[in-house]
């Protein structure tokens, strides 16, 4: 029942998410380009929407920690998992570049790419290959060097 109860507030907050993303226009990689382009046909709306989406992380992630400081699970009764270090290092200043370089040639994140399969887009197909290519990598990475 707790699995059942798990899955249905994942595929709940994964449809929100993914309406997030449509209504917002995130899955559109012309409009995530436009937002980059400076010089060009700058499109600014997107700053309004890192803008909300920053806000609701900054509550979120208080409130989690206030209730992993008093040693209480999450809401679904499992462990809380907040990340341990809060150290800017290079791997973190690498993978933040190649992050942005990916999101602004292609005009995906992980997220939109990944609604943008049910469209049969090959350029959200090429983008999600080439983002489990570069997930393996990392892992083998972190498995030889790590």
């Amino acid at each position: 029942m707790k699995n059942a109860k798990t899955s249905l507030v994942a595929l709940v907050a994964g449809l929100v998410f993914g309406l997030g993303l449509i209504l917002s226009g995130m899955g559109n990689p012309a409009k995530v380009q436009n937002f980059l382009d400076f010089f060009g046909q700058w499109d600014p709306s997107l700053a309004l929407l890192m803008g909300g989406a920053i806000a609701v992380g900054l509550l979120a992630f208080g409130w989690a920690k206030r209730r992993a400081a008093r040693k209480l699970p999450a809401l679904l009764g499992e462990p809380m998992q907040l990340p341990s270090s809060s150290r800017v290092d290079g791997r973190l200043l690498v993978g933040a570049a190649l992050f942005g370089t990916g999101w602004g040639l292609a005009g995906f994140c992980p997220g939109p790419a990944l609604m943008n399969l049910s469209t049969l887009q090959p350029e959200a197909w090429l983008f999600v290959a080439a983002m489990l290519a570069g997930m393996a990598l990392q892992h083998l990475w972190d498995k030889c060097w790590g």
